[in-house]
């Protein structure tokens, strides 16, 4: 099927949008006004639709007790210390030869004892919150990590802190009491926690905060990375989920910038040359000429370097940070083996699909999962599914149609 045949049922409607249900203006507002700048705080009065069934603490006993998580999908915290592991977990019993399983007994016991409980990679666990922070990550373009904190009465699970990440924080269940104060170090990266300023932080929580406010069932606040906070749960158990948004930074286009320069400069053999005998280590002023060799190699493979190869790198990175859509093995196969002509298909959602053209040959279909070769005569049928195409399994063909369903590409529009 060419280019020009290709004909599509109209676009399904998309939801509402994951980030106006978060803040109470536009995203272009949010974007241009408050994005990595300041904290904002929403009352659940100013958002209409409400967020409480994305969690609550029946989600929470479920996942503690019944559905046999690991340790690294919980931590337990007391008076600002990280509980070890073993003092949380158990094995799984017969049948589950599993050390490290979270034991709801021990939780029992530490929680009644005043700690708080973190459930972390809930954007992996807890079915609501996989398809939200998966639409609100791909709104945004950075990845998103869901976490909930359980926090006893009167209680503090973490003492004053920055994340290097930014997050929006929804009260779920209860009250907590917020102090937020500014950075002591702006915009943070991922490799530069807390604890490396922690005189500053700690010096910081001793003065007055800048915002202090308490958020209730269905308020949100967001925090951009690096603002200094902590929290305190009122008169009752106070359940919170903070979406963490791992942004891309300038930092990650240098990342690439310099592994590229590093990969051009290498190609000169003189880069790659012995240095020579040092019987008495690096002299400075012997490798000098060296240095300068190299660093003149570096700055010119800079310059030589693509926009478009860095944004591709970029672009590889970003498709391997998220997931697409879950898909059921067993129904999936269901599905292909069962398909009509008249069975309406679209690209998994959040699959991240792009169509590579070729000048000769085959183009690539280049996705999170494994890239797919497209025939010239099937492009116009690709163009339309990157383009939130519902097609006909008849527009698509039976037998490529087939392929692309067990390949985890295309999946029934009414899904």
């Amino acid at each position: 099927m060419t280019a020009g045949t290709t004909s599509r049922v109209p676009t399904q409607r998309r939801g509402r949008s994951a980030l106006e249900r978060l803040v109470p203006f536009t995203s272009d507002e949010f974007a241009r006004e408050h994005w990595a700048r300041t904290p904002v705080v929403t009352r659940a009065e100013d958002l209409p639709g409400g967020l409480l069934d994305l969690f609550g603490e029946d989600a929470v006993d479920e996942l503690v007790s019944r559905r046999g998580l690991r340790a690294p999908f919980l931590r337990v915290a007391k008076s600002g210390r990280t509980l070890g592991d073993r003092e949380f977990t158990e094995g799984g019993g017969v049948g589950a030869s599993v050390a490290d399983q979270v034991s709801d007994d021990k939780l029992l016991r530490h929680f009644a004892d005043g700690a708080t409980i973190v459930l972390q990679g809930l954007h992996r666990t807890w079915a609501p919150l996989i398809a939200f922070t998966q639409q609100l990550a791909e709104e945004l373009g950075h990845p998103i990590q869901a976490n909930a904190y359980v926090t006893p009465s009167q209680n503090t699970g973490f003492s004053d802190h920055y994340d290097v990440h930014d997050v929006f924080v929804l009260q779920m269940a209860g009250e907590k009491r917020w102090r937020v104060r500014p950075p002591v170090h702006e915009s943070p990266l991922r490799d530069e926690p807390w604890t490396d300023h922690r005189a500053e932080v700690e010096e910081a929580g001793r003065r007055a905060p800048e915002h202090e406010f308490t958020l209730r069932p269905g308020d949100v606040l967001y925090l951009p990375r690096g603002w200094v906070h902590s929290a305190t749960a009122l008169g009752g158990v106070s359940t919170h989920l903070t979406l963490g948004i791992h942004v891309w930074t300038r930092r990650h286009v240098a990342d690439e910038l310099v592994s590229m320069a590093l990969a051009q400069a290498s190609r000169d053999e003189r880069v790659r040359a012995s240095l020579d005998v040092a019987p008495t280590g690096f002299d400075h002023e012997a490798i000098a000429p060296d240095v300068e060799l190299v660093r003149a190699a570096l700055v010119r493979a800079l310059g030589e370097i693509d926009t478009a190869a860095v944004v591709d790198a970029l672009e590889a990175r970003a498709r391997g940070s998220q997931r697409p859509a879950p898909i059921g093995p067993l129904a999936q196969v269901a599905a292909a083996e069962a398909l009509r002509p008249d069975t309406l298909l679209r690209l998994r959602p959040h699959v991240a699909a792009r169509l590579m053209p070729s000048g000769h040959g085959p183009a690539t279909l280049r996705s999170r999962l494994a890239d797919f070769p497209v025939e010239s005569h099937d492009v116009g049928t690709f163009v339309a599914l990157v383009d939130d195409g519902v097609l006909r399994a008849d527009m698509v063909g039976i037998d490529l149609a087939r392929q692309l369903m067990l390949a985890g590409l295309l999946v029934a529009a009414d899904d």
